[in-house]
């Protein structure tokens, strides 16, 4: 990604901001097609649902939608430089699912995650990461490599981990759009609330 794509799409989040108080500490997302909710609306995609919960809940957070459609984990390294320049308070980090869908190997997952993590812990945010895994299409030895590098990520620098970002979600035709990969807006729902218990311990009334 250049820098001027970086710039825009800074720009983007910083206007999907939601209408809490302008001071209110803020929650990045920062994720792919997942989170930016691709094929449903925009007040329908989970950080925007999670956003609705705090408020429901009395924390008084903003949420950025920072989701780029077909983003990897590369592409948050390159990225997270641009989120921090928001002074978050949270970082969700949700990427890897294009990285298993492109068969990228299971160790440059590991070192992007684990750069994503301490940068932001560096820049001063908590961060929670989420896990991701992958059909057995390249084998099951794959997929156990790749849906091990989260739980090992989150270990070696001692963040909070969501094991499964699709939880519930992923293979259910009833949640998912025709495409069989992202979530319908009961889906969205979903995935906010199986994020809320890892959230809200970092939570700061």
């Amino acid at each position: 990604m250049s820098l001027l794509r970086a710039l825009l799409v800074i720009l983007v989040v910083c206007g999907s901001v939601g209408p809490a108080g302008a001071g209110d500490p803020l929650i990045v997302a920062l994720g792919d097609s997942l989170t930016a909710g691709l094929g449903v609306g925009v007040d329908e995609a989970y950080p925007a649902l999670l956003e609705a919960r705090l408020r429901r809940e009395g924390f008084h957070y903003r949420v950025v939608n920072a989701g780029v459609s077909g983003d990897t984990s590369a592409g948050g390294v390159r990225r997270i430089d641009w989120v921090l320049r928001l002074s978050p308070a949270i970082v969700i980090v949700a990427l890897g699912a294009n990285d298993g869908l492109r068969g990228q190997p299971p160790e440059a997952l590991r070192d992007n995650l684990t750069r994503i993590v301490e940068r932001a812990r560096g820049g001063g945010a908590q961060v929670l990461l989420a896990g991701m895994r992958v059909p057995p299409n390249y084998g099951d030895q794959y997929a156990r490599a790749f849906t091990a590098v989260f739980p090992t990520v989150a270990e070696a620098t001692g963040v909070p981990l969501a094991p499964f970002l699709l939880e519930g979600v992923a293979g259910d035709a009833r949640l998912n759009q025709p495409d069989g990969i992202h979530p319908n807006a009961e889906g969205q729902r979903r995935i906010a609330d199986r994020l809320w218990p890892y959230l809200k311990p970092l939570l700061a009334k």
